[in-house]
């Protein structure tokens, strides 16, 4: 692999860095929305089922099955969020990678 090539490469990844970090972003605001959102609803559907004289016993598991749709879409968002960092965390090896094949050719062209 020529050093042209590895720096090519190493530019690339460097891009594509770039944009998973931009999208980091987005899907940390994305998952902190869809918290925010569950726990708003759970919270109004335990007053609810209060305000209905349910036991309280039973309120929080009720609650929660009421509301697991977003739940779901809450651990969703997290999920996503936490593969794009795993995803950047590859990426940041693969540059990594290069750029020590880029050295390694710089010393051994010297």
């Amino acid at each position: 692999m020529e050093l042209t090539s590895v720096v090519q490469l190493i530019y690339q990844a460097t891009k594509r860095l770039d944009k998973i970090q931009r999208q980091i972003f987005k899907l940390a605001e994305q998952k902190a929305v869809t918290e925010n959102a569950y726990r708003q609803k759970l919270a109004e559907e335990m007053m609810k089922l209060r305000a209905e004289n349910i036991p309280t016993t039973l309120i929080p598991d009720m609650a929660r099955g009421n509301t697991s749709y977003f739940k779901l879409e809450r651990d969703l968002a997290e999920g996503t969020y936490k593969s794009a960092l795993s995803a950047m965390e590859a990426l940041k090896v693969e540059i990594n990678a290069l750029q020590s094949v880029a050295k390694y050719q710089n010393e051994v062209g010297s």
